[in-house]
């Protein structure tokens, strides 16, 4: 896949997730619950006027809405998980969760059942997606990649 566009930090992440999502009235999320779910929150913060879903661990059926609370965005009810863009979040593909890229594919196909404006987008973090191979099973439109610096220091 061809590099379109380069950014830093957080604020990169965000403008550029933004950017991906024009035209898009209701989005889905699928991740892992715990680590996952955090950055599906601080995605759906940049496009919180659009219908928002968070789907765990592939399970269609456990479905919750994403909204905006006082105290910032939160997992909600439960909701109906088909949506005109889904994107897949790279803790799916860590070995240590064992997912097959397959079964997220068929998940994001049922997320995208009778959508016209059907996009697949990956949102992942060295690499994650192309070092599991998941790019060679799954047709994402696009993946948002990013590196992590983490320096500890010490006063």
């Amino acid at each position: 896949m061809p590099i379109i566009n380069t950014s830093q930090g957080v604020g990169g992440i965000l403008n550029s997730f933004k950017s991906l999502m024009d035209g898009v009235e209701k989005i889905t999320f699928v991740g892992t619950p715990g680590f996952c779910t955090p950055f599906a929150e601080l995605l759906g913060f940049v496009v919180r006027d659009r219908k928002l879903v968070f789907v765990p661990n592939l399970d269609f059926e456990k479905a919750r809405s994403i909204s905006m609370a006082p105290e910032g965005m939160q997992l909600g009810e439960p909701a109906d998980a088909h949506a005109g863009a889904v994107v897949l979040l790279g803790g799916l593909a860590m070995p240590k969760i064992g997912t097959a890229p397959e079964k997220a594919r068929e998940i994001a196909e049922k997320v995208l059942e009778g959508s016209e404006k059907r996009k697949v987008i990956g949102v992942c973090f060295q690499s994650m997606f192309m070092q599991q191979k998941w790019d060679e099973v799954i047709s994402f439109d696009y993946i948002i990649n990013a590196d992590l610096a983490v320096e500890v220091l010490e006063s």
